[in-house]
């Protein structure tokens, strides 16, 4: 694999066979790999292959996305988002965001002219037609594992070598490709749990996403489409460990009815009663963010950051990694190949800024809502009422919400 001199800026068709690997078959890599096929790249895939078939009509992958507008009008581009089944999405048209003082601040779609401020959608939905998109660009997909890079060269497990021009780490948060590149990484734990289960509501959810601050743990209730059984949503509550590991430790029935005594007290009864319909998760949480590049080498997704999952905008932070990566090769002199530095630089600087006001702002609001000093405690519950009040910062905070 090895990228020729190119004749004319900005095109991505004047490649070797297999000159971009992207390595990781999730929804990002899946993603920059479907975007550069459709740019005219020569592009391969690296990473198990496991087909996501459609799901049965009441059951739900227990990873579900807010996909934000600026995703939407991307995937869309890229003529996936058609693809999904419309009756397995739902739109979000208003937020309740709840203080743990009587603060409240309330948002609608209507409020900026849109008709949704994000859509909800399942994991394997996005998967599903992503791997079906990839496949009929005819994509070489090597489904082994990455090894290490070897001068350049990328060696899998099976003892294949392949020799891209870029190699694009789309491998997740505990990226190997991050590893054997020498990219610099920083962690920090938050010492909290993000809890992940669908549940039954008694009430409707009217495609409202409710999240609730309550001090030591953000609740967050997500709408997903009704069920035989009744209406239905996702939990995603971030709580400290050991609250989340007491409870994961407890035999199913016992974990099941403390789960919604919890609930009924932290959401209120806003919903009505809230049944347990499906297995719970748990994932440790994170603020972490890398360097992105190195020589060949370009980052996407949780292998170049992770957020706090308060707002929501993980993956959409990922795959407005891809698009930039997408428009910075295709802007590119002709006589630079799509692994040089310089092209790169511009990829890490061009995502710099979205990348820190995000970590910046979910960091921030977690900490804000973890201080317990009873004057902060008054001030950020009174900025919310003072916020609910004022129509223009709503518009805005709806604006920076669908980027």
């Amino acid at each position: 694999m090895a990228v020729v001199a190119q004749t004319g800026g900005g095109s991505l068709g004047a490649m070797n066979k297999e000159s971009v690997l992207v390595c990781g078959t999730g929804i990002a890599g899946l993603s920059a790999a479907l975007g550069l096929a459709k740019a005219g790249a020569d592009v391969a895939l690296l990473g198990p292959r496991t087909a996501a078939s459609a799901a049965a009509a009441d059951i739900y992958c227990p990873r579900v996305y807010a996909i934000s507008a600026s995703s939407q009008a991307f995937l869309s581009g890229l003529g996936v988002w058609e693809m999904m089944d419309a009756r397995r999405i739902t739109p979000v048209e208003a937020m309740e965001v709840y203080g743990d003082g009587g603060g409240a601040l309330h948002l609608n779609a209507w409020q900026a002219a849109q008709t949704a401020l994000a859509w909800i959608v399942e994991s394997s939905e996005m998967e599903r037609v992503l791997q079906q998109a990839v496949q009929v660009f005819g994509l070489a997909w090597h489904a082994e594992k990455f090894q290490r890079l070897e001068s350049k060269a990328v060696l899998t497990d099976s003892g294949r070598t392949l020799r891209p021009g870029l190699l694009v780490g789309a491998d997740g948060a505990r990226s190997p490709v991050r590893e054997a590149a020498g990219i610099s990484h920083d962690t920090r734990a938050y010492g909290d749990t993000g809890l992940v289960v669908h549940l039954t509501a008694e009430l409707p959810h009217q495609n409202a996403a409710l999240q609730w601050f309550t001090g030591d743990s953000i609740l967050a209730l997500l709408p997903l489409p009704d069920t035989a059984d009744g209406h239905q949503v996702s939990m995603v509550w971030s709580m400290p460990d050991a609250l989340a590991n007491e409870l994961m430790a407890l035999p199913e029935a016992e974990r099941n009815a403390r789960l919604e005594s919890r609930l009924a007290m932290a959401s209120g009864g806003r919903l009505g009663r809230l049944t347990v319909r499906s297995p719970l998760f748990g994932f440790p949480l994170y603020l972490e963010k890398s360097a992105m590049i190195a020589p060949g080498v370009a980052l996407v997704g949780d292998a170049a950051h992770r957020v706090h999952p308060l707002a929501g905008q993980g993956l959409n932070l990922g795959l407005a990694d891809v698009e930039e990566l997408l428009r910075i090769l295709a802007a590119r002199e002709g006589y630079r190949p799509v692994g040089d530095m310089r092209v790169l630089r511009r990829y890490r600087r061009a995502r710099a800024e979205a990348i820190l006001a995000m970590s910046a702002a979910t960091d921030g609001l977690h900490r804000l809502f973890a201080a317990q000093a009873a004057p902060v405690a008054w001030a950020r519950n009174a900025g919310m009422h003072w916020v609910d009040r004022l129509p223009f910062v709503k518009q805005l905070l709806i604006g920076a919400a669908a980027r």
